[in-house]
């Protein structure tokens, strides 16, 4: 480092003496940094959550008329949907599906098979018309349940990606208590359960950009 230029006060040039100069500050004296207290962890940077693509078979379900059963009897319906949901819960389960997302009267899942997706499908619905009988029909929980093979995105747990989107759009293609099933889907299942279905066609379907071959059954 430069040292500093002596100071000169005019009265010692006479005898030639000259003061001493000064130290520059050393900077390695004074670190920039603090160590951490004692107690604090440094904060890791957060991993992002690994994506995984997979071709599944996709099961969607919500109850039809739901917000008007809520409006009428809220208790009432609550109790209903739970005990709906331990039926449907444990059918899935049974059947080697797996559980991805759920939001109010919505249940996700997804199964390694079509063929065991719609056989879940099918005991579902069977066990919940038992369930209902004595119920009048206004006041009935019925699902609608809607199945569709596709490409799927899962993150944390979740199943995302227009496959999704397909399986659900499905939901609104059956009637209440009932099902309807994709064209991709139904021809994986179509020769392994031989059950009388109704070919419903090309279906153009919310935020879906090409038409959706739609069959459905619905349990007598």
């Amino acid at each position: 480092m430069p040292r500093l230029l002596p100071l000169n006060d005019g009265n010692k040039g006479d005898k030639g003496e000259q003061a001493k100069p000064l130290l520059a500050l050393n900077p390695a004296r004074f670190p920039l940094t603090m160590p951490l207290r004692k107690g604090v962890k440094r904060v890791q940077p957060q991993k992002e959550q690994r994506v995984e693509r997979r071709l599944a078979a996709i099961f969607a379900a919500d109850v039809a008329g739901y917000s008007r059963l809520m409006s009428q009897d809220e208790a009432g319906t609550l109790r209903a949907l739970a005990a709906a949901r331990d039926i449907m819960d444990g059918l899935i389960a049974a059947h080697g599906g797996r559980i991805a997302n759920t939001a109010g009267d919505s249940v996700l899942a997804e199964f390694p098979s079509a063929v065991d997706a719609v056989q879940c499908a099918l005991a579902v619905q069977e066990k919940l018309a038992k369930a209902g009988t004595g119920e009048a029909q206004d006041r009935r929980l019925q699902f609608r349940i809607g199945v569709h093979v596709g490409d799927v995105v899962v993150r944390g747990g979740d199943l995302l990606g227009d496959g999704v989107n397909v399986a659900a759009r499905l939901e609104g293609v059956a009637e209440p208590g009932g099902i309807a099933i994709s064209g991709a889907a139904h021809g994986y299942v179509r020769k392994a359960l031989p059950l009388a279905y109704t070919d419903l066609g090309e279906q153009q379907v919310k935020n879906i950009d090409e038409p959706v071959r739609a069959t459905r059954y619905d349990p007598s």
